[in-house]
């Protein structure tokens, strides 16, 4: 889970920080000079805004000067909500030991969704209980059901809401459901990056509008999937040392340091 900054991705989470804030369509020009401020050039912005197009992710539509641009589908909109709920909801908040169970069973001649099943229960936080079972916090329940809805899988899955009865200690089932090592190593690999640009600016650095939105948009596109990785499990669930916690607060702070100087760079 390394830190990938593809276009794709950061036109994503540009759209997630600051595209919902334009009153009407982006235009193209305006996404290639601002995703340009984050080193991707304009072939690669182009690209990548074509291929969200064909998931259904943007929609053409003329900006206010009649160029051409881009708006948000109602499903994507969906889709950025529920994200802001994981992405800058409070992490000191986790999970209380009750449990969303999803059941799943799809028929062989539909395989291919079962496929999808699997990977969408995973982006979403859900550990592996079995083949067709999978776990995660309870209060993932409504970011579940939109996502299964939005993705018309509804029909092959079944949700519970329970606690965890045994055999095995919770702690021990927690550990086979997730891999703790591989989610730990993601917060820290987050620290490793983004953690020194946070320093600075308690040394007092003052970035320019342009800094703090490159600093901004690069540190929102390598937090924005942790929250999905590591769904918010109990704390006393995991290892003491769980770097998750400070990862967060890490991001907490460069949110509140970085988004409204980058914020003027992108009105600008």
């Amino acid at each position: 889970m390394a830190e990938q900054h593809t276009p794709r991705s950061l036109i994503v989470t540009f759209y997630g920080a600051y595209g919902r804030a334009f009153e009407g369509p982006v235009p193209v020009s305006a996404l290639v000079r601002l995703l340009g401020a984050a080193d991707v050039d304009a072939p690669s912005v182009r690209s990548s805004v074509s291929r969200l197009k064909r998931r259904g992710f943007l929609l053409p539509a003329r900006a206010a000067d009649g160029s051409a641009g881009y708006e948000l589908s109602g499903e994507a909109r969906q889709l950025l909500d529920d994200g802001d709920r994981r992405i800058y909801g409070d992490r000191a908040v986790r999970g209380t030991g009750e449990w969303l169970v999803a059941v799943f069973s799809v028929p062989e001649q539909e395989r291919h969704k079962r496929h999808l099943l699997r990977s969408r229960l995973a982006r979403l936080g859900f550990g592996s209980v079995a083949p067709g079972v999978w776990i995660a916090p309870a209060h993932l329940y409504e970011e579940t059901g939109h996502t299964l809805d939005r993705l018309h899988l509804t029909a092959y899955v079944e949700l519970f809401r329970g606690t965890h009865l045994g055999f095995a200690p919770t702690a021990e089932a927690v550990a086979r459901w997730w891999d703790l090592t591989a989610l730990a190593k993601a917060h820290e690999e987050f620290l490793d990056r983004h953690e020194p640009v946070l320093r600075a600016l308690q040394q007092g650095s003052s970035p320019t509008p342009e800094q703090a939105y490159r600093d901004y948009l690069r540190a929102l596109d390598g937090w924005r999937r942790l929250p999905y990785a590591d769904p918010g499990l109990p704390h006393d669930l995991l290892p003491a040392d769980w770097p998750g916690d400070r990862a967060a607060a890490v991001f907490a702070e460069l949110h509140a340091r970085l988004r409204d100087t980058g914020a003027r760079f992108v009105q600008q």
